[in-house]
């Protein structure tokens, strides 16, 4: 047998096994927590080690969404992650534009100068924007939390599109612009629909970072319990020793599931590349 046969061979005993194994340890705290949150408390005392339970139950999930208030702090989370996304976009694709195709003064430097922002670690930012937001009247409020998620991520979305935006050939932009269009009309019409991935990526990377964090959160909405976001209400059951062990795991589940479902509602467009076909040669 040659080596190039035993080697193709090997690797394809070795790839599924891998990927099984990968999968399990990803995907196993995820079940646990999902099991542990349809579990019964006095079932969990008995039997701690158990896995699967023998009844399941929803009333943990009920209890997180209806008394603990998660109904309210899922729609707040909602509100800010998709508004953050939407702002962070429509700033963020011209401005990546405009570095990837523009010429002008500093331009080799100006993604460089975005992407310095991160060099500052949060808790340096949190007292300047708590001051900040007071003044303007903005503390306690779902659109102050929006406006710090937004600066928090833009660098790095014009830095992620300006990449990309470098890879769409130039010459399928020159045929639109000898088609009459705009250079506008050219970003809606061209250079949009063969981005989907990359917009698809960077808007998912801003609604996780909206959907998640907890610091600026936990800074600004702290004293309105109704503005609170799920990551807020999670850490109230955390720091509690009057919320059962199941009714935590559930809230964890509310908190992680959305994500889950956006990731793989939009994993087509992530891995497609729509690039592929649109120049002949």
């Amino acid at each position: 047998m040659s080596r190039d046969r035993f080697e193709r061979r090997l690797f394809a005993v070795l790839r599924p096994l891998v990927i099984a194994f990968l999968f399990l340890i990803t995907a196993f705290p995820f079940l646990y927590m999902l099991m542990l949150s349809v579990r019964d408390i006095q079932e969990l005392i008995l039997e701690p080690g158990s896995l699967w339970p023998r009844d399941f139950t929803l009333d943990t999930y009920v209890d997180v969404l209806t008394r603990q208030g998660f109904l309210i702090f899922l729609r707040n989370s909602a509100i800010v992650a998709v508004a953050s996304v939407a702002v962070t976009l429509l700033i963020s694709i011209p401005g990546a534009y405009a570095v990837a195709r523009l010429r002008f003064f500093g331009r080799r430097q100006v993604h460089f100068l975005f992407l310095a922002v991160y060099l500052f670690p949060a808790i340096v930012l949190a007292i300047p924007l708590f001051v900040l937001l007071t003044m303007l009247g903005l503390r306690g409020s779902l659109v102050g939390l929006i406006l710090v998620y937004i600066a928090q991520t833009v660098p790095v979305t014009v830095y992620m599109l300006r990449n990309y935006f470098e890879t769409v050939p130039r010459s399928v932009e020159e045929a639109a612009a000898i088609d009459g269009c705009t250079r506008l009309s050219t970003i809606w019409r061209v250079v949009l629909p063969l981005s989907k991935p990359a917009l698809m990526a960077t808007g998912l990377y801003a609604f996780m970072i909206a959907w998640n964090e907890f610091l600026f959160a936990l800074l600004f909405l702290v004293e309105r319990r109704e503005s609170w976001t799920v990551s807020l209400g999670l850490s109230q059951l955390a720091g509690s020793i009057e919320i059962p062990t199941t009714v935590l795991m559930a809230g964890s589940v509310v908190l992680t599931l959305p994500i889950v479902i956006v990731f793989f509602a939009s994993e087509r467009l992530l891995t497609q590349g729509l690039t592929a076909g649109a120049e002949k040669g």
